[in-house]
């Protein structure tokens, strides 16, 4: 059953790869109807991408969406991709700028036409400004919005994050903004363009990066598994792994050094402030590492929980299965996919008291999987139209 707060809303999603996929999970999530348009036969490079000798990724990304195959390249395909936006309330894509504008479908004659359409563009740089015409992809994204240069160690070249961060940021922007213009919408009847950039959403959450160096000259640099002058938060060692620890405020700090057995250095001059622990930051991880790993993770768990201190262990994927927190909230769950029956994956946030979310079908695991069933409702296309136009290429 669909209650999702966008239960009423049709998606259309054109993108490929993360950023335009992962903003129509989201919003499929939210209860919204996605059909996506793949290329014919190839479809998604996503149902290609993963860890493993499965490549189980496509199952999340691809979750409460239907999927249709239309060859973009072509005025056929084209034509009938319009057709589908005319049903559509948001359009999401993430070509490279222009694209859209080559197949005759960008967003000056499409809101002329339909004139309540949202239309959700994600790209490199944005679809304005000298560098618009790059391409542009998730890495290059964080190297320009300032991620990538003070990701790892200072000794080291820069990092990257395990995980693509800079498409599902990007992605989620575009998921905000289509919201926003959802609200407006209802309000004026209009819709409206919605412009995402990788490099802007990466610069979004870089906090104090640019009006620091505006003020002070100050150039933030690679600082490992520390944040300069916010200690004590890092990972210490115990006699059986590793543990977060994060007491960067001087109440909490004065709660651990009640944990270690030590509350006088609550009030030591060189650990009692703010400014004075960023000072002595290497000191007092080395003091409270040399602590941790006299303990278990289970001793040093059970203190922090007794003097409410942040705190809590390095998860993988095996211990967030095994959490009972994990699974009183749902924040994993199990959905019936077509290709690998049974699988675990994370669940759908945030949550919603009266409207929830939820994966109310699995990834499509054919290109095209519903073709008859949205060409046929949807436009009134008819079996044989449709074999032609299968034969054709163009679905």
């Amino acid at each position: 059953m669909n209650n999702g707060a966008l239960k009423d809303i049709r998606v259309l999603e054109l993108g490929q790869l993360l950023a335009g996929p992962f903003c129509g999970q989201l919003l499929g999530d939210m209860g919204a109807d996605v059909i996506k348009v793949e290329p014919p036969v190839t479809g998604d490079p996503m149902r290609e991408w993963g860890q493993g000798d499965e490549k189980v990724q496509w199952e999340v990304i691809g979750r409460n969406k239907r999927s249709v195959s239309a060859n973009l390249r072509v005025p056929e395909g084209q034509a009938l991709v319009k057709r589908l936006i005319a049903h559509a309330d948001v359009l999401i894509e993430n070509f490279k700028p222009g694209t859209l504008e080559k197949w005759g479908l960008g967003p000056d004659i499409l809101l002329a036409e339909f004139p309540n359409l949202i239309i959700a563009r994600m790209s490199g740089y944005g679809q304005t400004g000298p560098y618009s015409d790059r391409a542009g992809f998730g890495g290059i994204g964080e190297a320009m919005g300032g991620w990538r240069y003070i990701v790892g160690e200072p000794d080291r070249p820069p990092s990257r994050m395990g995980v693509s961060i800079g498409d599902t940021l990007t992605a989620t922007y575009g998921c905000m903004g289509v919201l926003a213009a959802l609200h407006v919408r209802e309000k004026t009847g209009q819709g409206q363009v919605i412009d995402t950039a990788l490099y802007e959403s990466v610069l979004q959450v870089m906090e104090g990066l640019v009006p620091e160096y505006d003020r002070m000259g100050l150039i933030r640099e690679r600082s490992g598994s520390i944040l300069k002058g916010i200690a004590p938060s890092n990972v210490y060692s115990c006699k059986d792994g590793e543990f977060m620890i994060g007491a960067n405020k001087d109440s909490l700090w004065k709660r651990l050094a009640t944990a270690m057995g030590c509350p006088e250095l609550g009030d030591d001059p060189r650990y009692a402030t703010h400014l004075a622990r960023g000072e002595n930051q290497t000191e007092l991880d080395a003091l409270i590492n040399n602590w941790t790993k006299s303990l278990t993770m289970d001793e040093v768990d059970a203190l922090m929980t007794e003097y409410s201190v942040p705190a809590g262990r390095v998860y993988r994927a095996p211990d967030m299965l095994a959490d009972p927190h994990f699974q009183a909230r749902e924040a994993i769950i199990e959905v019936e996919t077509e290709r690998f029956g049974p699988l675990k994956m994370q669940s759908s946030f945030p949550k919603f008291s009266r409207t929830p979310s939820s994966v109310r079908r699995p990834a499509p695991s054919i290109v095209g999987q519903h073709n008859a069933e949205i060409y046929g409702k949807l436009l009134g296309m008819g079996e044989a139209e449709l074999a032609e136009l299968a034969q054709q290429g163009i679905i």
